[in-house]
């Protein structure tokens, strides 16, 4: 949704989003490579690519689209010397402004330097006259919350590891100084296929369209976020604030993985801003009844007012309910937690196209 009660007037752009929508497009892209190893672009907004005289297509085998955005296409491609299936993000450089562009390179700049299995992968980057080629690791699971609407059901032990999974990626993402500043059901990924390593299926954090880096001492001021997932210094603007907007942001994230809906609930965006400001939710029955008290008290550390009182991932990675010892494998909401996400996935939908 962009940014919201923003100080800086600065466009977003649902152009570094994901795009996870499967469509049955087999068109392939063939390109020329560009002249130059940098965007011709003002200096903020230069994007480092491959080797002069390479194109996507020459290390690729181009297939069908996978997603599309508001001005990129996702296909998928093939390493044509190791046969490593990629995700492959076609940008259009005539949709693209300079302002976009800045974004971009920031966003291409942020993923460069990061290497961890719940953070998404940027392998190489492409650049043509027309187009911008991102070479990304190949998620195949789609987005968290409609993979769980698609396993049906999940207990609680269940979240705890998802809930791990996210927490561990945001630490790293912390460490290296990057605040994801826009941590939602749509940035969270997951694999199509089981994995032992990671239960029930490896959690990936993607989209770093409104990510920066704080650790220059630059303060992150821009008010953005997703409303129901947005802290409430970032709604009231007053100041900077810092990485603890994340922490947030996964508070809500739990929240919603245990019952199927938010924690604040509003039929006025004037009203669910209210209630995030003041902090007001609780865990009402029966969809909480049978839930631990460890993952209650997890979200309690979380879903703080004040950011200084409010967990660090680190701090998270110490609490108790995270090992998955606790409520159980019982289905979650009585058995009915797919129904309930499904129609919480239904109205975060609706919402996307009435904005």
């Amino acid at each position: 949704m962009g940014c919201v009660g923003s100080k800086e007037k600065k466009k977003t752009t649902e152009g570094t989003n994901n795009a996870n929508t499967t469509t049955s497009s087999t068109t392939e892209t063939k390109s020329q490579p560009s002249q130059s190893n940098t965007s011709s672009t003002t200096d903020n907004s230069k994007i480092d690519v491959n080797a002069t005289g390479t194109s996507v297509d020459s290390c690729y085998k181009v297939g069908d689209e996978i997603g599309r955005g508001a001005f990129s296409v996702v296909k998928k491609g093939v390493n044509k010397k190791t046969g490593q299936e990629v995700a492959i993000k076609f940008i259009e450089k005539k949709f693209v402004d300079k302002q976009d562009l800045m974004l971009l390179a920031r966003e291409i700049d942020i993923m460069k330097k990061v290497d961890h299995a719940n953070v998404l992968k940027l392998k190489e980057v492409f650049e043509t006259d027309e187009t911008i080629a991102l070479v990304m690791e190949l998620v195949t699971g789609g987005e968290l919350f409609y993979k769980i609407v698609e396993k049906g059901s999940y207990s609680e032990r269940d979240a705890a590891n998802i809930v791990a999974q996210m927490i561990n990626g945001v630490d790293y993402l912390h460490d290296k100084g990057i605040a994801h500043r826009d941590l939602k059901p749509e940035n969270l990924l997951c694999s199509g296929e089981s994995d032992p390593n990671y239960k029930p299926f490896r959690v990936v954090i993607a989209d770093f369209g409104l990510s920066k880096i704080f650790d220059s001492g630059e303060a992150l001021e821009t008010s953005c976020g997703t409303p129901d997932y947005v802290a409430p210094e970032v709604i009231t603007a007053e100041g900077s604030y810092d990485k603890s907007v994340d922490m947030w942001s996964c508070g809500v994230i739990t929240y919603v993985l245990l019952c199927g809906f938010s924690p604040f609930l509003s039929s006025t965006q004037t009203g669910l801003f209210e209630k995030i400001i003041k902090c007001e939710y609780d865990f009402p029955d029966p969809e909480w009844t049978n839930i631990s008290e460890e993952a209650k008290d997890f979200i309690r550390h979380l879903l703080v007012k004040d950011p200084k009182e409010r967990w660090t991932a680190k701090q998270c990675k110490q609490h108790p309910w995270l090992s998955g010892a606790f409520g159980g494998a019982d289905p979650l909401a009585a058995g009915k937690i797919a129904d309930k996400m499904n129609a919480y996935n239904q109205k975060r939908k609706d919402e996307r196209k009435g904005n």
